[in-house]
């Protein structure tokens, strides 16, 4: 298995390279980029218009005409420049000529105007980083009350002396960072300047299919926010995500320079079973098989490399690797793997216990706690009736068969930042703990609603139960929280989620033409809406909790909510489903001493503390670039983490893991010790999480009172009445 892992630049280190999520697709090494689209390109274009405006798949189709065309136009500069730092006012009227042309470009497959367009965005791009890497010849006044304004979503387009000013202000802004970090000025331009070089080759090396994906996906994501066109690679890495599999060597690498770094390594893959790679380590050299031609892989680009290590499972695969304590012109160690089938283990589900201390002398509780990150599912195991299939329902339900043997008090389904998977996994995992029943219902592009059961009898687990969710738990989670809603068969606790209400399938444009080999790639197709058991759709609103906390990020700024060509929400008539209980007599109570206990939680009033300054300094959309009033902030930062400490000490909590590394560097992602940030990754899973430490707290307030007030178990759960503690039968 190869992970690549992905190059992130965080919002206040060069907002422009934030600008240019395109170009961080590509790696390194000098090629070429063709002039226009490949003859299997056109012919791309023209199946996805069949099948976006021209057919019955769509669940919402949108004529392909010059309204669509000039939204087009818009979404694919968007793409290439969101932060509006590399095109000027200038160009972007020159495209104008572009604006009702479009559509028939994509009709005809004549597509050469995304080529034109980009090629003018390259341009731009090497005058901007030229224009950047000279600054740093010179130096900079930082006594001035000036202020960098990093978020242009907003923002007009410039003229060149306006992006002259924003480009000034970026880099200024990059070695005040480094400057506070303790970085000396020969140091930090070599920094900068290499920062600033890895990003225009980032963007000289693009290569054809990434432009046309980019330009597609403008017109796909024109019609529905989550519809997309994906090349056959990028449909293979899709692919891989959702059934949580792959086959290759087990390890995530990324790009370090001209050359790619294991990052980690998969626990029980070849790679980890063999002892010899480590974090750090650099691949210079790939070779197949045995005896296969060893190619020299420095400056390749990281999808390239990763095609060349990925393959059929028991095949051999040959790597040469500069270890990571070793110069890189060091000769290479020989490393021969044996490929195999290796689960993402990160991304699958795990368990914890939690402990709730009981009050006024009363038993402690234990919660089991789940947590999912996706909705996983190998489609291609299962068809293959292949006992092992990765599954997310499959994981939980032996989690929840180990709760049960624990003999735990209740459990927590924790779903925060799950954005989605596989729709029958949705159904399947809600089934584990409700008899059988509607879980969701499907509206079709016609209008046709139809409804998916939970269909085996039983449950994996009747006892008490909270879902945890937040703004980033979209689509199947969605699904999963509202329909233990409607069933009433546990708490919802957190945040309103995403909003994220329709269907999306996946179309291979090969299949029509029954190419042996994929050319066409695939499109993620909006096919359907669905609906809560009771009728209401998550679309727009998502799914509100039973017990509210603080809003980590604003429902203006993330979620469904915010693109303008969202569906609307909308109810249809509810599914008739057994009702398990009724918590709303219950809510007051269980808020109430939420309240009570989270305002003594030092932990937790840090959290929602520190989410309420994130929040302040995002809505000011501006830096200062005053040296005295930034080591003034730092200075305040650094304050407040070593009060912090000394009142963990104080009050018996145990340490943040991170509290050293929570110190701002200067530094992007990929510019930092392999290892190191391996080692605070590691850290982080380990530092305190004080939501879920409430989740279980309020699950534990609800097994209380309900145990001890027969007359408000009556009210909650009239079905079961809290026997035994069970909230279902």
């Amino acid at each position: 298995m190869i992970r690549t892992h992905s190059r992130s630049l965080i919002a206040l280190s060069v907002g422009l390279a934030l600008a240019a999520p395109l170009a961080l697709l590509a790696g390194s090494g000098d090629i070429a980029l063709a002039s226009g689209p490949t003859q299997d390109q056109s012919t791309t274009a023209r199946m996805v218009h069949g099948l976006l405006s021209d057919s019955r798949y769509a669940y919402r189709p949108r004529a392909l005409d010059d309204a669509l065309s000039r939204e087009v136009l818009t979404e694919y500069l968007k793409t290439l420049d969101p932060g509006k730092v590399f095109l000027t006012a200038q160009d972007v009227a020159g495209f104008g000529k572009y604006a009702t042309a479009l559509d028939d470009a994509i009709k005809s497959g004549k597509v050469e105007p995304a080529w034109a367009i980009f090629a003018l965005y390259r341009q731009r791009v090497e005058q901007r980083i030229g224009y950047a890497r000279g600054l740093l010849k010179g130096e900079f006044d930082f006594t001035k009350d000036e202020r960098y304004p990093y978020d242009r979503e907003d923002a007009p387009w410039a003229d060149a002396a306006g992006l002259d000013t924003l480009w000034r202000q970026s880099v200024k802004n990059d070695w005040l960072r480094l400057k506070l970090a303790g970085k000396q000025p020969d140091e930090i331009r070599k920094t900068l300047d290499k920062r600033y070089a890895n990003l225009l080759t980032s963007v000289q090396q693009l290569k054809g299919d990434e432009v046309f994906q980019s330009f597609m996906n403008a017109y796909a994501g024109s019609i529905d926010p989550h519809t997309d066109y994906m090349t056959p690679r990028s449909a293979e890495n899709f692919n891989v995500s959702m059934s949580n599999s792959l086959e290759g060597i087990g390890a995530v690498l990324f790009r370090q320079d001209d050359v790619v770094v294991v990052r980690e390594m998969v626990a029980g893959g070849p790679a980890a079973r063999s002892g010899k790679l480590k974090p750090g380590d650099r691949i210079v050299g790939v070779g197949q098989g045995t005896s296969g031609e060893m190619k020299d892989v420095i400056g390749w680009r990281i999808d390239d490399v990763v095609s060349q290590i990925r393959g059929a499972a028991d095949t051999q695969v040959r790597l040469e690797v500069v270890p990571a304590e070793a110069p890189l012109d060091s000769k290479p160690q020989l490393v021969q793997l044996t490929r195999a089938k290796v689960r993402l283990e990160d991304q699958r589900a795990k368990a914890e216990t939690i402990v709730v201390p009981g009050a006024g002398g009363a038993a402690a509780r234990r919660i089991g706690v789940v947590k999912l990150p996706g909705f996983y599912q190998d489609f291609e195991a299962r068809r293959r009736n292949d006992a092992n299939y990765a599954s997310a329902t499959r994981d939980v339900a032996k989690m929840l068969a180990d709760f049960r043997a624990q003999k735990v008090d209740g459990v927590v389904l924790d779903l925060r930042g799950n954005g989605g998977g596989s729709l029958n996994e949705a159904v399947e995992l809600t089934g584990l703990f409700i008899d059988k029943g509607p879980v969701v219902q499907v509206r079709e592009s016609g209008g046709k609603v139809s409804v998916q059961y939970d269909q085996d009898a039983g449950v994996a687990w009747e006892g008490p139960l909270a879902v945890l969710v937040n703004r980033g738990s979209a689509s199947a989670s969605e699904i999963v929280a509202g329909a233990i809603k409607d069933y009433g068969r546990g708490l919802v606790i957190g945040e309103t989620t995403f909003g994220k209400g329709t269907v999306q399938t996946m179309v291979d444009l090969d299949r029509w033409p029954a190419n042996e080999k994929p050319r066409f790639g695939e499109v993620k197709l909006t096919v359907a809406q669905f609906f809560r058991p009771d009728g209401s759709s998550t679309q727009n609103k998502g799914v509100a909790p039973d017990v509210a906390f603080p809003a980590s990020v604003d429902a203006s700024e993330f979620g469904e909510s915010t693109y303008p060509n969202a569906l609307p929400w909308t109810r249809i008539a509810a599914a008739p489903h057994v009702r398990y209980g009724n918590f709303a007599p219950l809510l007051e109570q269980l808020g109430a001493r939420h309240q009570a206990r989270s305002a003594k939680d030092t932990e937790y009033q840090w959290w929602a503390e520190d989410v309420r300054k994130f929040r302040e300094e995002q809505a000011k959309k501006s830096i200062s670039l005053n040296e005295a009033e930034r080591r003034a902030e730092r200075d305040k930062f650094d304050a407040q983490r070593k009060q912090r400490a000394q009142m963990r000490v104080a009050l018996g909590i145990e340490q943040d893991p991170l509290l050293e590394s929570r110190a701002d560097d200067g530094l992007t992602a990929d510019e930092r010790n392999v290892a190191d940030s391996v080692a605070r990754e590691a850290a982080a899973k380990k530092a305190t999480d004080p939501l879920l430490r409430e989740s279980a707290a309020i699950l534990a307030d609800a097994i209380g009172l309900l145990g001890k007030d027969a007359k408000l178990a009556a009210q909650v759960l009239p079905a079961t009445r809290n026997a035994a503690g069970h909230w279902a039968d």
